[in-house]
């Protein structure tokens, strides 16, 4: 199975669990899914009263230099802890 196809079967299966992560592992797994697919953050940082939009945003531009294969790793690695933690 190649990375890009393990990627995509993990980033399936990870929203099947049970139960709902923790904020800190949901992004976990934005930032590396964004960093994995986009690349580095290419947007503005939204406004300030926007806390939720500013938290995802922080979470993929802390992965910022990352190359997309390392970030598809990490990705796999936190999913699949994710799902083994909380089942599916």
């Amino acid at each position: 199975m190649t990375l890009q196809t393990e990627f995509e079967k993990v980033a399936a299966d990870v929203k099947k669990v049970k139960t709902q992560p923790t904020n800190e592992e949901l992004l976990g797994l934005y930032g590396l899914y964004k960093q994995a697919v986009v690349g580095d953050v290419n947007t503005d940082r939204p406004g300030g009263i926007d806390v939720k939009g500013n938290a995802k945003w922080d979470a993929w531009n802390s992965r910022k230099g990352m190359s997309n294969d390392d970030a598809m790793s990490a990705y796999i690695t936190l999913a699949n802890d994710v799902i083994s933690k909380y089942g599916m």
